[in-house]
């Protein structure tokens, strides 16, 4: 079951996302699941993620994604506890999510399925 605030997901940089799959299926055995042409979901990695291959959305360093039941409340915990909304709660394919940067400037993101 997932929890509140446990990492769930890791997004990473995705480029040239046919030579990016074919390079982790037969370096690790990883399987992909294609949400459209710039998006491919990984699964058999030991923890779930996906490479982002548009130009306009690809992360600059892999993006940790934590989980959260109730969107909004945990939006208002990380601003509570000092931390900087930089994407307001957006729906994606699959739920929604934001983004935030942390006090150190890391930014990470935090997702539910509805």
């Amino acid at each position: 079951m997932r929890e509140d605030g446990k990492i769930d997901y890791v997004e990473m940089p995705g480029g040239d996302l046919p030579a990016t799959k074919a390079f982790y299926s037969q370096a690790f055995g990883w399987r992909f699941t294609d949400y459209g042409p710039s998006y491919a979901a990984f699964e058999e990695s030991g923890l779930d993620g996906g490479f982002q291959g548009d130009a306009g959305e690809v992360p600059s360093a892999p993006l940790v994604v934590l989980f959260a039941h109730d969107l909004e409340a945990m939006e208002a915990r990380v601003v509570a506890a000092g931390g900087l909304v930089v994407k307001p709660i957006f729906s994606f394919p699959g739920g929604r999510r934001f983004h935030f940067r942390d006090p150190s400037g890391n930014e990470l993101a935090v997702f539910t399925e509805s």
